[in-house]
């Protein structure tokens, strides 16, 4: 039996892989997803009846918005990171774009750098891209912020430029039809946050798009990346997203004699903690001699099952 063939193991491969694929264990880029479908959820709950007539989007959308006076208001300073787990309540397709991308390269990255690591740096950009576009809101338009900003879009680009940084050459087949190379299509995402940008100085354009957030996701992602920065570190110990623990079927075991651990048993427990920490942690994690325990091991296996 293969180090891939235990079941985390065949787990862990296929989360590596990049697309659509469904089953699985539940990743920490899923939790996410439903995390904010589920604010969005509140969001409507609370937004009145007659909210386009009044101009209300309800008190959840309205609290924890960013708003241009957060830093006149230090109190509001949280603003800048719950702005991204809001979308707008009028339009659908707001929220539907930004968590289908994020679901598409959010399980590739995690599955690159590790659950802890990957919630750290999403939730830096997310308030790294909200500095951004407050911080170029304010210097084009003095003290006239645009009023309020939300939607995961800058958090959204920083994890798609990263995956880009990782897998360059990676086929993307836009709309299910036009294949690019991720390089050439985190290219043309830049460049037309970057016409956005320069195309209206306040919020943006068309539909109240904020490409300054975008941009500084993208710049986030880019400087994470070349510096080779490690941010889980930030994170509290026991700090983890609630998630439910699919249960078990129950199992016959019959106790075995007593028996001296030989080298074999010794090596495939060696390998299961390994495999353990790479999904975990991800591959960046594993020591060189860890990374030599793994292909020592399946080369053995690979020789048994000949």
């Amino acid at each position: 039996m293969g180090i891939y063939d235990r079941d985390y193991g065949r787990d862990y491969e296929q989360s590596s892989q990049p697309g659509l694929h469904l089953g699985g264990p539940r990743t920490l880029t899923t939790n996410l997803v439903l995390l904010t479908l589920a604010v969005y959820g509140l969001q409507l709950l609370t937004q009145p009846a007659v909210a386009q007539l009044r101009g209300d989007d309800g008190f959840i959308t309205k609290w924890f918005s960013l708003h241009g006076n957060a830093l006149t208001q230090p109190w509001l300073i949280f603003e800048f990171l719950t702005y991204g787990f809001l979308h707008d309540p009028g339009d659908f397709r707001h929220i539907l774009f930004n968590m289908f991308g994020f679901w598409i390269f959010g399980r590739a990255v995690e599955s690159r750098y590790g659950q802890r690591e990957f919630l750290a740096f999403y939730l830096v950009a997310i308030i790294f891209a909200g500095a951004a576009w407050y911080g170029t809101s304010f210097f084009t338009n003095g003290a006239q912020v645009p009023s309020r900003m939300l939607g995961a879009s800058g958090g959204v680009v920083a994890v798609l430029i990263l995956f880009a940084l990782n897998f360059p050459r990676q086929t993307i087949y836009v709309w299910g039809v036009l294949p690019l190379p991720m390089w050439v299509l985190a290219i043309f995402i830049i460049g037309s946050d970057v016409m956005g940008a320069m195309g209206s100085p306040a919020l943006t354009r068309g539909g109240n798009v904020a490409f300054t957030a975008h941009l500084g996701g993208a710049l986030f992602a880019y400087l994470y990346y070349r510096g080779g920065w490690k941010l889980q570190n930030w994170l509290p110990g026991s700090f983890s997203l609630p998630h439910i623990k699919r249960k078990t079927g129950l199992r016959i075991h019959e106790p075995e004699q007593p028996r001296e651990r030989n080298v074999a048993t010794e090596t495939d427990d060696r390998v299961d903690d390994i495999l353990k920490k790479i999904q975990e942690q991800g591959q960046d994690s594993l020591t060189w001699r860890e990374r030599r325990i793994l292909e020592k091991a399946s080369k053995e296996y690979q020789r048994k099952r000949q």
